[in-house]
């Protein structure tokens, strides 16, 4: 795999089993991206743009086709290997946050890095750092159902950022929030890619707006890529 590509896909199919027959979402996705950009991938609901998500992200397999990130070709792990490798090359944000009730703030953050082996005290340390740089150091303490929805989401990033990623995976990270704290989170996205510019980010949105502020935007249709 070329050194400046973080991303490479060839010809990954993607099929699901619903009740007696079978329902086929990627057929046959071809795609490189380079390092350090910011794309988007387009398209309708069941355009299947999580499904490749979820492929890129080692959370499950294709049928077919080869899938290399960061030069690991993602078909070869094991089950525990392609956990490992989430946690330590990858970053998810998700549309519905997905904090542990039970943990506050900081313990939500620290979590990933303590698997990745870090000790309490630099996982703690980190976990600070980053909540105060997604604004929230007054607000590390507190419960998730104690902060807002953009509070959230800016928690769920710091978290995905705990093991400094080579590439960020966001599934409609402004889904659940108003306008206005939507774009402090792409303001919060872009902020990141100027911290570190050779950060990759690959983000679904059905916003064309949002799209705007991607390049590559690609569009997925009848489980291909558009145009």
């Amino acid at each position: 795999m070329n050194d400046d590509l973080i991303l490479r896909l060839e010809n990954v199919r993607r099929s699901y089993k619903v009740g007696s027959g079978v329902v086929e979402v990627l057929r046959g996705v071809n795609w490189e991206l380079k390092r350090g950009c910011w794309a988007c991938l387009l398209g309708a609901s069941g355009s299947g743009k999580t499904t490749l998500l979820h492929l890129i992200g080692a959370l499950e397999k294709p049928d077919e086709g080869t899938i290399e990130v960061a030069g690991v070709n993602l078909n070869k792990l094991s089950r525990s290997a392609a956990a490992e490798f989430r946690n330590r090359r990858l970053g998810f944000v998700f549309q519905a946050y997905h904090l542990l009730p039970e943990l506050n703030i900081r313990e939500n953050v620290m979590l990933p890095g303590m698997l990745a082996g870090q000790s309490r005290k630099e996982s703690r340390q980190r976990a600070e750092n980053l909540l105060e740089t997604v604004g929230l150091k007054e607000r590390m303490h507190h419960r998730p159902n104690e902060l807002s929805g953009g509070e959230q989401q800016r928690a769920a990033i710091a978290r995905a950022l705990i093991n400094d990623p080579e590439l960020l995976l966001a599934d409609e990270p402004t889904g659940n929030l108003d306008t206005r704290t939507g774009e402090g989170i792409l303001e919060l996205f872009a902020r990141l890619r100027t911290d570190r510019p050779d950060r990759s980010i690959v983000m679904i949105t059905h916003n064309s707006e949002i799209a705007k502020l991607c390049d590559p935007v690609v569009q997925l249709k009848d489980g291909v890529f558009a145009g």
